[in-house]
C-alpha cells in the first residue's frame, strides 16, 4: 500500500475509472452482439444504430481507441449491408 497521500487518491480514482470502463465495455459487447444477431430482422436498423451510438460514445470518452470504434462500426455495417442485399 502506498504511503503518499496523492498516490492513495490515485489508487481510488483508478479503481473508479476501471469499474466505469468495464461497465461501458460490457455494454458495448452486448449492443454489438444484439445488433449482429438482429441482422436480417425487422429490428436490425434500431439495434445497429444503438450499437454505433455506444461505440461513438465510448471512443469520445476514451474507453476505446477511435480507430477501434471505426473498425468495429465498419465490420458491423458490412454485416448489416450484406444481409440487406
Amino acid at each position: 500500500m502506498a504511503n503518499i497521500k496523492s498516490q492513495k487518491k490515485r489508487i481510488l480514482t483508478n479503481a473508479k475509472r476501471a469499474e466505469r470502463n468495464k461497465a461501458v465495455k460490457s455494454e458495448l459487447k452486448t449492443r454489438v452482439k444484439s445488433a449482429t444477431r438482429s441482422v436480417g430482422t425487422e429490428t436490425q436498423d434500431d439495434d445497429v444504430k444503438a450499437a454505433i451510438k455506444r461505440l461513438d460514445k465510448a471512443a469520445a470518452k476514451g474507453v476505446i481507441h477511435p480507430n477501434q470504434a471505426a473498425r468495429r462500426k465498419s465490420r458491423l455495417m458490412a454485416k448489416a449491408n450484406s444481409a440487406a442485399s
